[in-house]
């Protein structure tokens, strides 16, 4: 058994707050908006393609990607998006929010860089949490990650029999992501908005 490493404070701050963390941006994505035609098309396909990769990752994991307490599972989670990545879920932010960064075009391209580096950063750390846990719980980790990407994914789906999997389910992952979708449609439609506005 590895020394657990997952304890670090930074890791556990950025994992607590990892919900909140977007809303900055997202804010100032608003306010400074200056969207087009090409960058509303571009942008909502990068992020809806991101939501995509999402939805399909918790329909395996359901809620336990929601939890807020601590990092945790009961399972160790290879199939669907998961046999190509490690992190489907943190990968999709990532497509979220440049894809919204692009939609909006607000200070571009500074504030989609900053924000690709903050969260590049956010996520590495919270990767390490979670897989202080995975390597500690799970005794196919290892191997799992020495065939699977943290974040760029492989060509071919990885394949292990022998791990036990949950069930697939669209409606645990419509439960899991509905606050996603909310706020996805939401800040998508609020850039499309001010598109209409500005060029009234």
């Amino acid at each position: 058994m590895r020394k657990n490493f997952y304890a670090s404070g930074i890791s556990k701050k950025f994992f607590n707050y990892r919900s909140y963390t977007p809303i900055p941006f997202v804010v100032l994505m608003v306010i400074f908006a200056k969207p087009t035609v090409a960058s509303l098309v571009v942008g909502f396909a990068i992020a809806l393609f991101g939501e995509y990769l999402r939805f399909w990752g918790v329909s395996w994991a359901g809620s336990e990607t929601r939890t807020t307490g601590g990092v945790g599972g009961t399972y160790l989670i290879i199939s669907g998006p998961f046999a190509y990545v490690r992190n489907p879920l943190y990968v999709g932010n990532i497509l979220i929010y440049v894809g919204i960064g692009i939609m909006s075009m607000a200070l571009f391209p500074y504030l989609q860089i900053a924000a690709l580096i903050f969260f590049s950063l956010q996520y590495h750390f919270i990767v390490l949490e979670e897989e202080g846990y995975l390597v500690d719980e799970f005794s196919d980790y290892d191997e799992y990650c020495k065939q699977v990407p943290r974040f760029f994914p492989r060509l071919t789906p990885y394949k292990n029999s022998v791990v036990e999997q949950p069930p697939f389910s669209l409606k645990a992952g419509f439960r899991s992501e509905q606050r996603s979708l909310q706020a996805f449609f939401v800040v998508s439609l609020t850039i499309v908005i001010i598109w209409v506005v500005q060029n009234s």
